[in-house]
């Protein structure tokens, strides 16, 4: 079968730039009038250009380009240390702490991806406490660390993180990331730690405390997460807000999930988590395979399930409402085709694991741009532009 990340399931561990108000041409419009859009990005894939494009309010914005691994993980780089040592990691809304291999690992997955050396680091800092993290697909141990943190052109200083010393299991040894940083709540990471976005607005790093995530089905670095404000230009329409329910993950309220108007899930609502580190939708046992049957998925010898190909073509949306608004999920996006076989993009938690919540995973949020609000304590929804 197929990896798909499921990554913070169940994670467990103990600069104001004003523009003037003056009627003139975007430069994002200027630029793509002379088909100079494309270049112009390439070469300036970070903060200073998002604050003069469509929107003279925009402040600063620090931005990642995220790379599309395969539909199942969006990865970005990070520095740690001093100098630097890179790690590709993923952004992770449904975890909360930093983590990378350590040298004083000896598990596959750590000699197959690149390893922190303290030694070579002139900032780092012991802190000696241990540490454990289980996810949905895998685990990690090791110990508590403190070191500068380069994340998205920003220099996070006397950060918390871990060094992993143990890694069991294929889920990280197949990872083609080398870590992960969480962008959940506090809450739920390491105890008496500042998580890195945490560390970003209170050393004022950044202007707005929210981060965005712009995702795209190309395999490449056009995806991006922005630190500290909003572009308009990866979204259509207005964003629609949406109130959080805990304050853990991003967790709030699902209404609905219909087709043709009739409810194939969340009869009578239910909860749902914005994951940005798990692929798929996946969502209550006996709920999936109601939807797998409605669909005509079956199950393959992988254990996945299978569905004919010209159902990207016929088959309607499938309509989650929440907070009383509607977002379609075409077939074309419930649905990935592999070569000449196609499967579905709905996965379902053994009954009884983590409730009947969804975990509404990157298959969402490459149709909607999504806003984390942690100011509001709110997720801000909006159709993704066509970049």
């Amino acid at each position: 079968m197929k990896w798909f990340w499921v990554l913070g399931l169940v994670a467990l561990s103990e600069a104001l730039v004003t523009i003037p108000l003056k009627k003139i041409k975007p430069l994002r419009e200027r630029l793509r009038e002379k088909n100079l859009l494309k270049d112009f990005l390439e070469k300036h894939p970070h903060s200073a250009i998002y604050k003069y494009f469509d929107n003279p309010q925009i402040e600063a914005i620090s931005s990642e380009p995220l790379r599309n691994f395969l539909d199942l993980a969006y990865i970005g780089t990070i520095g740690i240390g001093t100098p630097p040592q890179d790690f590709d990691v993923i952004f992770d809304t449904g975890s909360t702490d930093l983590w990378v291999p350590s040298i004083y690992c000896f598990s596959p997955a750590c000699t197959n991806h690149n390893a922190f050396n303290p030694l070579l680091s002139s900032t780092y800092q012991f802190l000696g406490q241990s540490i454990s993290i289980t996810y949905g697909t895998g685990s990690m141990k090791g110990f508590l660390s403190r070191d500068v943190v380069k994340v998205a052109g920003m220099l996070d200083v006397n950060q918390d993180f871990g060094l992993s010393t143990l890694e069991p299991g294929e889920f990280m040894d197949k990872a083609p990331f080398d870590g992960i940083l969480g962008l959940a709540f506090p809450s739920i990471g390491f105890k008496k730690t500042t998580p890195v976005f945490d560390n970003l607005w209170k050393q004022g790093l950044i202007s707005q405390n929210l981060f965005a995530f712009y995702l795209t089905g190309k395999e490449d670095n056009s995806s991006v997460v922005m630190f500290g404000g909003v572009d308009p230009s990866y979204y259509t329409g207005n964003l629609q807000w949406i109130p959080l329910t805990k304050t853990t993950y991003w967790q709030f309220t699902i209404d609905s999930i219909s087709m043709n108007k009739r409810i194939i899930g969340c009869q009578g609502g239910c909860q749902g988590i914005l994951d940005s580190g798990t692929s798929l939708l996946v969502g209550p046992e006996y709920t999936v395979l109601n939807i797998q049957r409605v669909i005509n998925a079956r199950t393959s010898y992988g254990g996945e399930y299978i569905m004919n190909c010209n159902a990207m073509t016929t088959l309607p949306d499938i309509i989650f409402t929440i907070n009383g608004v509607d977002y379609p999920v075409p077939a074309t996006a419930y649905i990935r085709k592999e070569s000449s076989a196609c499967y579905s993009n709905f996965d379902a938690l053994p009954q009884g694991f983590y409730g009947q919540n969804w975990i509404v995973g990157d298959v969402f949020m490459r149709l909607y741009f999504s806003v984390f609000d942690r100011e509001n304590n709110r997720i801000g929804l909006a159709p993704a532009a066509k970049i």
